[in-house]
């Protein structure tokens, strides 16, 4: 009798729901000073995350992306 492996799939790709600022700027192609001025401006919610670290959420970053 064989013995069959079973063939382990990849771990899912998941989408995370925030960003720091420096990877929101990378992920929008713009300077980290840029989001900083978004955010203050009132033009990109942001929320602050533990030891005051701000993150952005994923679905901010979709509806700048939408406008713009």
């Amino acid at each position: 009798m064989g013995f069959v492996s079973k063939v382990e799939e990849p771990p899912a790709v998941t989408e995370r729901l925030a960003y720091s600022v420096r990877e929101a700027a990378d992920l929008l192609g713009v300077n980290y000073f840029s989001v900083y001025r978004l955010i203050q401006r009132d033009k990109l919610k942001a929320c602050r995350a533990l030891r005051g670290k701000i993150l952005v959420p994923r679905t901010e970053l979709l509806k700048l992306l939408k406008t713009e």
